[in-house]
């Protein structure tokens, strides 16, 4: 089973992940239907499109050209018949995505791939009122969704090995990294992975170890640097020099448990969320949204072509 290269595609939804998708599939020459609630759809994603046209994958590209490839059919039965590819993006709600891929799945073709862009919820909980739930499948992006390459593929019971092989294809040719996680797990990997920095971040601040801006230039300028590079269980064996992983662990290994014995448990209450509001009002929280998306996808963009770059040249780290 292979939907590549794919000519038409549905997105339900049009919060930030919905339009950030519209964007990419758009920019790879897809007819995408746009099927929303919002009052003024096509202006809402109008909008987006100019400010992310200029921060597309490969460069800018003319938002006249990504506007001239959407349709906004009245309802979702109508967006998704015929179509490649559905990506749904509603909000985090269980019965709804249920209702949706319910309606979904019966006016897609057969042979469609359906995926929600779900952060929080399981398979097989979002396909339970379709006649075949293996069929719908989480692909969690990573926000921005037109610009940050993973994409976690999270599949149910049910799920065929020639779906998973043409849902990662699917995204192989829209230029993300697909991961499968090898079981369900709940949050999938990276926003567990923020989580726990995050919970720790906020632990520091609430402190009074640094402020939000420290902790941010901290992140920059040391792991989140060196993890877009190597990530951390190759940076552990790095820093093992000759010895590696295992020189390391003999030598370091016995501190972990005292480290994250000792790492902090904040409470998300008012006053740790005004005291991080304070501070990031008083920081960049009041500059213009748009300058702040803009300037991170320019910069996030660098980052990825530098490492392409490298990786190209035969500079960057060799698969192990």
């Amino acid at each position: 089973m292979s939907v590549c290269p794919p000519q038409t595609a549905a997105v339900v939804g049009t919060g930030t992940i919905g339009l950030g998708w519209i964007a990419l599939f758009a920019a790879r020459g897809l007819r995408v239907r746009v099927s929303s609630t919002h009052p003024a759809a096509p202006e809402r994603v109008a909008a987006a499109l100019g400010l992310y046209a200029a921060s597309m994958p490969g460069g800018p590209v003319d938002v006249r050209d990504l506007i001239a490839r959407l349709d906004f059919p009245p309802t979702v039965e109508d967006a998704v018949t015929g179509v490649d590819v559905v990506q749904e993006t509603a909000p985090e709600d269980l019965a709804l995505k249920q209702e949706l891929f319910a309606r979904i799945a019966a006016a897609a073709p057969a042979g469609a791939l359906l995926f929600s862009s779900t952060s929080t919820l399981l398979p097989d909980d979002l396909g339970a009122a379709v006649d075949e739930p293996g069929r719908v499948i989480v692909a969690h992006p990573f926000n921005p969704p037109h610009i940050v390459p993973l994409v976690e593929l999270v599949t149910s019971r049910g799920t065929k090995p020639e779906v998973v092989e043409a849902a990662a294809d699917f995204y192989r040719w829209l230029g993300k990294t697909p991961i499968t996680l090898r079981r369900p797990v709940p949050g999938f990997v990276a926003n567990r992975l923020q989580a726990a920095l995050l919970r720790e971040s906020i632990h520091l601040v609430r402190e009074g170890v640094v402020t939000v801006d420290e902790l941010d230039d901290v992140v920059t300028s040391s792991i989140g640097s060196r993890w877009a590079v190597v990530g951390p269980f190759r940076a552990l064996h790095l820093a093992g020099g000759p010895g590696g992983l295992r020189h390391w662990l003999s030598h370091l290994g016995g501190g972990l448990e005292r480290t994250w014995a000792g790492l902090g448990q904040p409470p998300s209450d008012e006053s740790v969320h005004a005291l991080l509001i304070e501070q990031v009002d008083a920081s960049f929280g009041r500059q213009p949204y748009e300058d702040l998306a803009a300037r991170r996808d320019t910069e996030q963009n660098a980052v990825l072509a530098a490492i392409a770059a490298a990786r190209a040249a035969g500079t960057g780290p060799a698969d192990a």
